[in-house]
């Protein structure tokens, strides 16, 4: 295979023993697996090891989020192209197929948007779905930003695969708990605040955008079709608008008082 037509598939990983041997199993044929481990404590690097992964390392202290992580580790990467996976997502055969295919045209191609299956309470989301993620792009051309949350920078031609192309979905595991999205709502929305504070949210944005985000999530994008996991994660979404919004009231009442 012409190097230029050559793939590294990139997973970040802290403490990932839970789902890692299924995700490596899935990606194993591509031409390079590489794992950017932050010092986990668990059996995650026994098992990449074992499974011939490339290991590098990226100090966990100082940082509280993956994305730098991120950066480090696809300018890492062996060859040209470069597919990020997480530690709970697998890719199917035909998604690799697919990849493969992409970087022989001879247009300016330089990342791909794939999309993502979801579950909850052991359902497939249709609300979540199909829940684009940036993750396949040309090595030199892309920038990961230090920013939770965030999308790579891609200097080039993106294209998203059609989202009735259901076979070529990165399968999500993490399939998580009330318990789990709940602690994530407190911790995301703290991440939330720098990049809205320029918001002046008052009584209508606490009353409008959660109930906008049910719409969404519940209508829209046909939560309704999910049924009771439907309804609860709809509800869930709603509340995380809630906790952003009333999390800037108080910094402002706060500040206000401090004043």
């Amino acid at each position: 295979m012409n190097e230029e037509n050559r793939i590294s598939v990139v997973i970040n990983t802290y403490n990932a023993e839970q789902h890692l041997q299924r995700v490596i199993d899935a990606v194993k044929d591509f031409d390079e697996v590489l794992v950017c481990d932050m010092e986990s404590t668990d059996t995650t690097l026994e098992i990449a090891k074992r499974n011939g992964c490339r290991v590098v390392t990226f100090p966990k202290a100082g940082h509280t989020i993956v994305e730098p992580a991120r950066e480090f580790a696809i300018h890492e990467a062996a060859h040209p192209w470069v597919l990020v996976v997480d530690a709970d997502e697998v890719v199917t055969p035909e998604l690799r197929k697919f990849l493969y295919e992409q970087t022989t045209r001879s247009d300016n191609l330089a990342g791909i948007a794939i999309p993502r299956k979801n579950y909850f309470m052991g359902r497939f989301l249709h609300s979540a779905y199909p829940d684009y993620v940036l993750r396949f792009f040309r090595q030199d051309n892309t920038h990961w930003p230090a920013v939770i949350h965030c999308s790579p920078e891609v200097d080039g031609k993106v294209e998203h695969i059609p989202s009735n192309r259901r076979e070529l979905a990165l399968e999500h595991l993490a399939n998580d708990s009330i318990s789990s999205i709940l602690r994530k709502t407190d911790t995301y929305s703290e991440y939330e605040l720098p990049r809205r504070r320029h918001k002046n949210y008052g009584l209508l944005a606490l009353i409008f955008r959660p109930l906008f985000r049910f719409f969404k999530s519940y209508i829209v994008k046909k939560g309704f079709l999910d049924g009771m996991p439907g309804l609860i994660h709809a509800l869930l979404d709603a509340h995380y608008q809630f906790v952003v919004v009333t999390k800037l009231i108080e910094e402002r009442q706060t500040n206000r008082t401090k004043a």
